[in-house]
């Protein structure tokens, strides 16, 4: 990847991610007694989807962006093992919230945010995230960016 200078900063790194989401069948994995579904997902998450005409697409559409976010991760890191194994996450430690205007983001908890941060100080800079999420009868998608920064000043974040 070549460098990019904007007023943001240099860029040093970026990793995107996506993932599909069929809402019925997540349903029906949601619904089933102990399902691991239910431990994915923060109170808030949970109070957000129940506000919805069908909380099923509403938490389809956040898991699809936890999966999302940890692909962007794994790609801002490519070559390198995961920090975090996949059967050690919790992915309750990647939360969608929105802001006043329902525009969804990211925030990062626990080990997650440890490693995240790691990432950071490695790289340098700083870690911006975006996140756009969709759904539409039977389909939930979730794109994750993640844009590794150096501000103008050379000091991070």
């Amino acid at each position: 990847m070549s460098a990019w200078v904007g007023r943001a900063g240099l860029l040093v790194g970026m990793g995107t991610g996506i993932d599909l989401v069929d809402v019925p069948a997540f349903a029906e994995q949601l619904a089933v007694p102990g399902s691991t579904f239910a431990r994915v997902f923060t109170d808030r998450e949970w109070s957000h989807a129940h506000r919805h005409e069908s909380a099923a697409a509403s938490l389809a559409v956040r898991w699809a962006a936890k999966e999302a976010a940890v692909k962007a991760w794994s790609t801002l890191v490519f070559g390198q093992a995961p920090a975090v194994p996949e059967a050690e996450l919790d992915w309750a430690h990647v939360e969608v919230v929105h802001d006043a205007w329902n525009r969804p983001d990211l925030r990062f908890h626990g080990r997650v945010k440890e490693e995240l941060d790691r990432v950071a100080r490695r790289l340098g800079a700083r870690l911006e995230w975006s996140l756009s999420l969709s759904h539409d009868g039977d389909r939930a998608i979730a794109m994750a960016t993640c844009l590794a920064l150096v501000p103008p000043d050379g000091r991070p974040g």
